[in-house]
């Protein structure tokens, strides 16, 4: 499997012991460089492009913004080198009004300070999911803070819609969202999972933004499902 972390974190979020995966670092996110351009679709399918040209066909989930890094290489691609597609928590589309980037209460708060403010950044990993314990909190802001304001800001600086792409799918197709994820709205993960034809979708009751932290037993056995 290909992991695809979401906004300000890293590969290092992912703990899937049972499974053999790739987990990768966006650009300008951990140890990955900045490439400074973060606005072009082109550029997200190429570099994912490349991740799949060194493993091969694969099953390709992304988290959260992860989500919309999987349309971007769609867009491009297809489904040529994927061999069943996992959305968690994520978005597909960017920008306003776009019903596949619908956002929460926690994501709205956080914006635009988090950008530029390490306090909002840890503040909103606090309240990402709520459930989670305070060592593994304090790894995902250590992560967040990690990434430069600029990166920050730049990948929200995109107007992104997806419809043609997730309808075009023709893979097998998992969506996971937590029924109390106050960053991406489950509406987004409706919006997804209706379009992209025989899509499973899969909703984790008292769950916020981080089910595979959160449920990862449940997140664990529904991957078996669909990992090809």
């Amino acid at each position: 499997m290909v992991l695809v972390h979401g906004w300000a974190q890293t590969g290092a979020v992912w703990d899937l012991p049972d499974f053999r995966t790739y987990a990768v670092d966006l650009r300008g996110h951990g140890e990955s460089d900045d490439f400074g351009d973060y606005r072009d679709s082109a550029q997200w399918a190429a570099d994912l492009n490349a991740v799949l040209e060194h493993t091969g066909p694969a099953t390709v989930v992304g988290w959260s913004y992860g989500g919309l890094v999987i349309t971007d290489y769609l867009r491009a691609h297809g489904t040529a080198k994927i061999n069943a597609l996992v959305f968690v928590s994520a978005i597909t589309e960017i920008g306003r009004g776009r019903r596949g980037g619908e956002t929460g209460r926690v994501m709205r708060a956080a914006l635009p300070a988090a950008i530029t403010d390490d306090e909002a950044m840890a503040d909103f990993c606090r309240a990402m999911a709520p459930a989670l314990p305070a060592e593994t909190v304090g790894e995902l802001t250590a992560a967040a803070t990690a990434v430069s304001h600029k990166v920050r800001g730049e990948l929200f600086r995109r107007d992104v819609g997806s419809a043609d792409v997730l309808s075009a799918v023709d893979v097998p197709t998992l969506v996971v969202h937590g029924t109390q994820d106050e960053v991406v709205a489950p509406a987004a993960a409706e919006y997804s999972a209706a379009l992209i034809p025989g899509a499973e979708l899969s909703l984790y009751p008292d769950t916020a933004h981080a089910p595979f932290l959160e449920r990862p037993e449940q997140f664990a056995a529904d991957l078996k499902r669909v990992v090809r």
